[in-house]
């Protein structure tokens, strides 16, 4: 975060940073080179080329949720990361890594179960959590882990 408050965020659509005032991140900023809005509800899609740009290209924290398509309780745990991705967009940025996909990513980050999600701030990791957690489980765990300011 600079001095005037402005946050650097990576944009979900392009991948290119982008400045935003803390103070107006729900008014949904637009990326200066796509055009489309910074952020999405939705999470942001990892993979072994745009892995370390989105991690260390972020003011705000960044949710990793380390999956896999064969693994059933990372199929579970999708809706509950889809929600406090909606829920959340402007405290923190939600991503998913399919490490079938991404080994280079997977073994870069030491995944040795799934679901696993890793909370980083300005690219170190600060969090980590395995297994499948309810809603509920997934803001504590968040409340814990960063101090956000409300659990939903």
């Amino acid at each position: 975060m600079d001095a005037d408050n402005n946050l650097v965020l990576t944009c979900a659509h392009c991948g290119a940073p982008n400045r935003a005032p803390e103070s107006r991140l729900a008014e949904n900023p637009v990326c200066g080179r796509c055009h489309q809005t910074v952020l999405t509800p939705t999470p942001l899609t990892l993979t072994d080329e745009n892995i370390q740009a989105v991690l260390g290209r972020n003011d705000l924290p960044v949710l990793v949720d380390c999956w896999a398509a064969w693994c059933a309780p990372c199929r579970a745990f999708a809706p509950t990361f889809e929600r406090a991705s909606q829920n959340f967009m402007t405290q923190i940025r939600f991503a998913k890594l399919d490490t079938e996909n991404n080994r280079q990513s997977a073994g870069m980050l030491r995944i040795q179960s799934i679901p696993t999600i890793i909370l980083f701030a300005k690219g170190r990791e600060i969090a980590r959590q395995s297994g499948a957690l309810s809603y509920q489980q997934l803001t504590q765990w968040l409340a814990h882990a960063f101090g956000l300011d409300r659990e939903v």
